[in-house]
């Protein structure tokens, strides 16, 4: 049985994932306005992986004997219309998920909820790849520039990322 207050940080993390699919839903809608269609295939893979995130917690705490509640899920906002610009609002983001993991493991440690720091390891070790791929990414769009012919190539690479549904916990 989830501790309470196990249980309410994981509700409030499960909307932020929801949240992280919405942002990169609607990033994923700025890079199809610029035609950019490897940059679409690439937030499609990270709006899938964020819907399986929330789905990976949210049957954790059913399995827990906890309670869902779902809360609201706020508007995303995208802050750009520049991909190095937009790619910098993705690493802002998953460095913020990453706070928000590290969250739950101090309420599970503050519980001493063992099966709850197992579970969320996985998520520690996904966050710290979420990371490294949005780096990669924006490394490349600096040294890009503005070479509009390097922005297309790369767009082209970027269209060959496949969704790989991940096996949480």
């Amino acid at each position: 049985m989830l501790n309470n207050k196990m249980e309410q940080a994981f509700n409030e993390q499960i909307n932020k994932e929801f949240f992280s699919e919405f942002l990169y839903l609607a990033m994923k809608a700025k890079f199809s306005e610029m035609n950019l269609q490897g940059f679409v295939n690439w937030f499609d893979v990270q709006v899938q992986e964020e819907r399986a995130h929330a789905f990976g917690m949210y049957d954790y705490v059913i399995e827990r004997g906890g309670k869902i509640e779902l809360q609201d899920i706020e508007k995303p906002i995208v802050k750009s219309e520049k991909p190095i610009e937009i790619f910098e609002q993705v690493l802002e983001h998953e460095q913020y998920v990453t706070s928000r993991i590290n969250y739950l493991l101090d309420v599970a440690e503050e519980v001493k909820d063992r099966a709850a720091i197992s579970f969320l390891d996985w998520y520690l070790k996904e966050q710290v790849e979420e990371e490294a791929n949005v780096g990669r990414v924006l490394a490349t769009l600096k040294l890009i520039g503005d070479d509009k012919n390097a922005l297309l190539l790369f767009d082209k690479d970027l269209a060959t990322r496949v969704f790989n549904a991940p096996v949480i916990g």
